[in-house]
């Protein structure tokens, strides 16, 4: 039988989705990114914004300029041509302050995979994520790429708060939460980094696409790079582009 994807959704009078699958996948997310840097460089008349998820592109377009049917067949070609092909990846390594009042969950995630704490901050650190998506709060990005040993069902009570900086994980996904919220994932600790600085340029850190790593640093350190980041410093190392 024949893949049904990419198929192509109407959201309103003036967006439309580019479904490539229903799962979290990286072969997937890599069409959906190769799809949006395609757009991008592609100019097309009308499109105002596009919106990159785990499965999915959304195209807002102005009705006055292009049609659905026009953009639709568009994308299919586009789509088509790009094939997932994945560009040079920036990548940012990112301070992070482990356990403690900065990751309040991580001995409970330890002790939930038969881990030691330093165990699940070796893995942490290990990894090499990428960005599949942002959303939820501005800044804050979804990674692909955590440890299958430290996947961890989200907590069965969210939090309604939880502190600017977390890093945290849930399920088989890993995040850098860079504002204040309401989170079911579990906390393994917090960064200075500032992934949305509405005063820096630029304002979003990350972008889909790019690659994360991790490396600790002590509660110590947090002060002086909290300040830095406040005063529109990046203070992560941007380590390839």
């Amino acid at each position: 039988m024949p893949s049904p994807y990419p198929r192509i959704v109407p959201c309103s009078e003036a967006a439309l989705l580019v479904e490539f699958g229903d799962a979290i996948d990286a072969a997937i997310n890599a069409r959906v990114l190769g799809l949006d840097r395609a757009i991008a460089g592609a100019r097309i008349r009308g499109v105002i914004e596009t919106v990159p998820t785990y499965r999915s592109l959304l195209v807002h377009y102005d009705p006055l300029q292009s049609s659905y049917a026009e953009l639709g067949e568009r994308m299919r070609t586009l789509a088509a041509s790009e094939a997932g092909q994945m560009g040079p990846r920036r990548r940012w390594r990112i301070p992070v302050v482990y356990g403690g009042e900065f990751g309040i969950d991580l001995d409970d995630v330890a002790r939930a995979r038969g881990l030691s704490a330093d165990d699940v901050v070796r893995l942490h650190t290990g990894g090499l994520y990428y960005v599949a998506m942002l959303g939820f709060l501005p800044g804050f990005a979804y990674l692909a790429g955590l440890d299958p040993k430290l996947a961890t069902p989200r907590r069965a009570n969210p939090r309604a708060v939880t502190p600017a900086g977390t890093i945290s994980i849930g399920g088989v996904q890993a995040g850098v939460q860079c504002l204040p919220g309401p989170s079911g994932w579990h906390l393994l600790g917090r960064t200075p980094v500032q992934t949305y600085h509405p005063r820096r340029d630029p304002v979003f850190l990350t972008e889909p696409g790019d690659e994360v790593s991790f490396y600790a640093i002590d509660a110590d350190e947090w002060e002086a790079l909290d300040r830095a980041a406040d005063a529109g410093e990046v203070v992560a190392e941007l380590v390839a582009a």
